[in-house]
């Protein structure tokens, strides 16, 4: 039984590893190059109240708390294109990129967030 629960253990961390490892990620200043090439779907999924602090100019604005999320960013953005997502400091744009992966799109994470972007321009 010891064997059997320890087994167990070990693939459902092996594969957990295997499904953060799929999401890619990105830096702000890798972004900052991409956006300056111009045509970058990049995602916003902050509140309405975050996004009035500030945002970067380009995005595209999807509150990750909105019903049918996933639906949204479908209807709007190209599942042949890369998408990259961000939030306020990480958290939600490694939720949203995870689950728009799990939806098909090739998706990228910017670390950091708006929070880095703003340290950092």
């Amino acid at each position: 039984m010891k064997k059997l629960l320890s087994l167990f253990l070990l693939s459902f961390f092996f594969t957990n590893g295997l499904a953060q490892e799929e999401i890619k990620s990105i830096s702000t200043i890798e972004l900052k190059l991409l956006l300056a090439k111009g045509n970058v779907q990049l995602i916003d999924v902050r509140t309405p109240k975050e996004v009035k602090e500030g945002f970067i100019r380009t995005a595209i604005f999807i509150n990750y708390f909105e019903k049918h999320f996933t639906n949204k960013v479908i209807e709007k953005l190209d599942k042949n294109k890369p998408v990259y997502v961000y939030c306020r400091s990480g958290n939600r744009s490694g939720k949203s990129a995870k689950q728009l992966h799990e939806k098909g799109f090739d998706v990228y994470n910017v670390l950091g967030g708006y929070q880095q972007w703003r340290t950092e321009n």
